[in-house]
């Protein structure tokens, strides 16, 4: 389900030159950020950078290394 909300004109050009950038749609990107700093939140321990590599890791396709029969 999706809504819609206000957002400030500075965060969405924002986000728009980094969505540019990064191949994502304004929304998309907003949807990326959120989900950092949502992470961020949950494991303050946690580097950015660590972030971004589990992120990463989890659109990767499993090249079958370790399948179970």
């Amino acid at each position: 389900m999706s809504i819609n909300v206000k957002l400030s004109e500075n965060l969405i050009h924002q986000a728009r030159c980094y969505a540019k950038i990064q191949h994502r749609s304004v929304p998309k990107q907003i949807e990326y950020w959120s989900r950092i700093g949502k992470i961020a939140e949950e494991n303050p321990d946690l580097p950015y950078a660590m972030i971004r590599d589990i992120l990463i890791a989890d659109h990767e396709e499993a090249v079958g290394e370790y399948e179970f029969n």
